[in-house]
């Protein structure tokens, strides 16, 4: 179950990260308020997946989610380059994820 509420976690950083975007500097109320309210709940979620997972995975692999995530999401909502060194890049991140989950007693 840990595992499953670090991921959930996770998208929930790839959701403030992008929603960062969306408040252009904090200027604009609603989504301040969500990006606001996506940090709380990720952080919160982040801590209850602690209590059973290793701190060094459950914080790479969260990060790890939010980066992934908030590359995918920047290159379909904003249209930023993919090139193989991106793509490549972030498949790394993707195997390293992997791996963490599979190196980590559950």
């Amino acid at each position: 179950m840990s595992w499953l509420i670090l991921t959930v976690a996770g998208f929930f950083e790839t959701g403030w990260a992008v929603g960062l975007k969306y408040t252009e500097g904090f200027s604009r109320l609603w989504p301040t308020v969500w990006t606001m309210v996506s940090m709380l709940i990720s952080l919160w979620l982040l801590g209850i997946a602690m209590k059973s997972l290793p701190l060094g995975t459950a914080y790479a692999v969260w990060v790890g989610i939010g980066a992934v995530g908030t590359v995918v999401l920047g290159i379909v909502l904003f249209e930023e380059p993919t090139n193989f060194a991106r793509l490549f890049s972030v498949g790394l991140i993707v195997a390293g994820i992997i791996g963490l989950k599979f190196a980590t007693p559950s």
